[in-house]
């Protein structure tokens, strides 16, 4: 088998490759079922798969009656359970499987647990359904409260009981526990347990036949379930080919990883098919960590101590490319429909943030710096909206543009068409002449006539403009809106103290650039403000992001943020997997490389233009994330740890030190930045 490097491993960067196969169904035909079992597990294991999930009762048929009590069809079921053991020996899933066994004069509706030959446990259904088209009662026993028991099958005593969870001895996050069907419809959900005891991944056999709107009831409970316990939740149902006596199958399976759903396959299709995707369950495990009511939980749930039932799949991972969805923009949703709610609730909790802070303060004015950029055209268009909903006159926000020395036509031209079609009241100070003189009376060459453009020619722009703010808001009676957002905050590109880092309260801190940016959008194609605004808007959105401190070059080109620092676009990413779920480095740079390498590939949130969807191969990726990890764990800390007040708006959180991020102001970013290094090639 070829060698890879450890960066390509799936298993490595904590993924597990599942598989939900759904079987052409039949009516008790068990040799057919042992055909279909090893046929559909052989086809996983060439696609690499580590977990191989089949429906309810699916060895010997769920829709059977009265049949499930008849010896003949019981004693062939347990021989095509070990003849399955025995074809599939040498294959690498973990094979969950559904069979009716026999123990201690009672028949079970099971779940079977196969790999290496062997079948390393058997988890009995827990509840079984009898209203209405269901008659379970009349041919299976109950599980619920069955631990710590054993049941011969395929010639050995094995593990029997809910109390059985399943984990690997070489991926420590694989683990997995087991339910049936039934299970999951029941208040109190049996693989909560197993969630709670340890288990990463919940599997679901189900039998569930199909009516009306069912199929949106089943991915409702699995999302709520997978959401609840911080889970996977895979689901597979039976499929056309089962008796239809008084029902119908569609075949129905899907994956959901907390909460979001991953895959879902073709529904009423009479051919196997085999929905396979890779599931994060190295996520699983940071996001209970962080999560101290997952473990209160566990302490109170009175449950059974589980069972661990070790198995060790094969040494040698087989090369595997990463095989689901990933978002270019983890903080913006690619679904229409998704994205338009996201914005209206995002747009709406800063409005709600600064309606709040204004009325509590004893001013009457807001003040705001429009540079005719993003991020204060943002904040503009939210203190707008604010005082709209507080019925207060547009007049009382004081914007003022302050040209420096890098500021162009078109965005000292953009910022006055924007606060003009605001209705706000305009004003506009040149701070050339105090940065001059401050910069001559610091003795910096450039008041010598010399074009030297360093930080400090930079900050003095930067705080002069703060200063300002300030001073006008005292004068007048006023607060400072804030407008500079989370990735700057991530990548410390902000001044200290008298400069963009600080406010009286900023909206934007919560929000990243590339939300912003779909915001505005968002703004423009829900009408919330005149066609003349929605025009200014639109030009702002294709401006160049700079932040104009340093005059244009002799080509015309103006300063480039994303030259200097790189694109947002893979800094958002890379900060969405630091903070909301604490990634490495390396699992980080595996996942935008995927993402970005290939524009062609998945799909884009809505409003992107195709002329504006680049790639990035991995040696790009890796520098950018090279200068966000030392930005963001090292210097950048000590401006966030004086951030302003400001509302979180994203899931992926905040920067806050009274939110979602707490760091030493004089951290060091050395240990990252060796992770990085060692495991990630220079080229993919």
């Amino acid at each position: 088998m070829a060698t890879q490097h450890p960066f390509h491993s799936l298993g490595r960067q904590g993924f597990v490759r599942i598989a939900c196969a759904t079987p052409l169904g039949t009516v008790g035909d068990i040799s057919e079922n042992e055909e279909a079992h090893v046929t559909l597990a052989r086809d996983a294991h060439d696609q690499g798969v580590d977990l191989l999930l089949f429906p309810e009762l699916s060895i010997s048929s769920y829709a059977l009656d009265d049949l499930h009590l008849q010896e003949a069809l019981l004693d062939r079921v347990e021989g095509a359970v070990a003849s399955i053991c025995e074809a599939t020996a040498k294959l690498r899933p973990v094979i969950v499987a559904g069979a009716t066994l026999r123990r201690a004069d009672r028949l079970y509706n099971c779940a079977l647990a196969i790999q290496g030959g062997r079948v390393l446990g058997v988890v009995p259904k827990s509840f079984l359904p009898n209203y209405r088209e269901y008659y379970e009662k009349r041919w299976f026993a109950p599980g619920a409260g069955l631990t710590g028991l054993s049941i011969d099958v395929a010639g050995e005593a094995v593990p029997f009981g809910t109390d059985l969870m399943f984990r690997s001895t070489v991926h420590r996050d694989f683990s997995f526990g087991i339910e049936i069907c039934e299970d999951f419809w029941a208040p109190v959900v049996p693989s909560t347990a197993a969630a709670l005891a340890g288990a990463h991944i919940l599997c679901n056999l189900s039998g569930s036949n199909v009516t009306i709107g069912k199929s949106r009831d089943r991915k409702l409970l699995a999302a709520a379930q997978s959401a609840r316990t911080m889970s996977i939740y895979a689901f597979s149902a039976c499929g056309p080919g089962e008796s239809t006596t008084d029902m119908a199958w569609d075949g129905q399976g899907f994956v959901y990883e907390l909460g979001d759903l991953l895959k879902e396959s073709t529904r009423f299709d009479w051919h196997a098919q085999t929905l396979i995707c890779d599931v994060d369950v190295q996520r699983i495990r940071l996001e209970r960590m962080r999560t101290p009511t997952f473990n209160d939980a566990g302490r109170a749930l009175d449950a059974p101590t589980f069972r661990t039932v070790e198995f060790t799949p094969a040494e040698d991972e087989p090369e595997r490319r990463l095989d689901r969805p990933l978002r270019r923009f983890p903080f913006v949703p690619n679904d229409p429909e998704k994205l338009d709610e996201d914005c209206y609730e995002a747009f709406n909790i800063q409005v709600e943030g600064l309606a709040k802070r204004y009325q509590s303060t004893g001013g009457d004015k807001l003040v705001i710096g429009i540079s005719g950029g993003l991020d204060s055209t943002h904040a503009l268009i939210v203190a707008a909206k604010a005082f709209d909903r507080l019925g207060i006159d547009r007049k009382n926000i004081l914007g003022f543009t302050m040209p420096g020395f890098g500021t162009s036509d078109r965005t000292k031209s953009n910022a006055h068409e924007l606060m003009s079609a605001m209705g706000i009241t305009a004003e506009e100070i040149d701070i050339r002449p105090s940065a001059r003189d401050m910069l001559e009376k610091m003795g910096h060459p450039f008041a010598e006539g010399e074009p030297v453009y360093d930080l400090t020619f930079e900050n003095v722009q930067a705080g002069l403009r703060t200063d300002y703010l300030f001073r006008l808001a005292g004068q007048r009676s006023g607060f400072v809106v804030g407008t500079g957002d989370l990735s700057e905050l991530a990548l410390g590109w902000c001044t200290y103290g008298v400069g963009d880092q600080m406010s009286h309260y900023n909206v934007n801190a919560g929000v990243p650039k590339t939300l912003i940016q779909h915001l505005i959008r968002w703004c423009v194609s829900t009408d919330q403000f005149d066609e003349a605004a929605g025009r200014v808007l639109t030009d702002i959105l294709g401006t160049e992001i700079s932040p104009e401190l340093v005059p244009a070059g002799e080509d015309g080109e103006i300063q480039s943020t994303e030259d200097k620092i790189g694109p947002y676009a893979l800094h958002d990413f890379f900060l969405f997997y630091t903070l909301r779920y604490g990634l490495p480095p390396s699992k980080i740079a595996y996942m935008a490389w995927h993402a970005w390498r290939d524009a062609e590939a998945g799909s884009w949130p809505q409003g992107i233009p195709e002329d504006a969807r680049p790639e990035y191969d991995l040696a790009t990726i890796r520098k950018w994330l090279e200068v966000f990890a030392g930005r963001y764990f090292g210097f950048a800390q000590f401006k966030r740890s004086a951030l302003p007040n400001g509302p979180k708006v994203s899931w992926g959180g905040s920067l806050s030190p009274r939110a979602d991020w707490r760091a030493p102001s004089d951290g060091t970013a050395k240990l990252w930045l060796e992770e990085l290094g060692t495991n990630v090639p220079e080229t993919g």
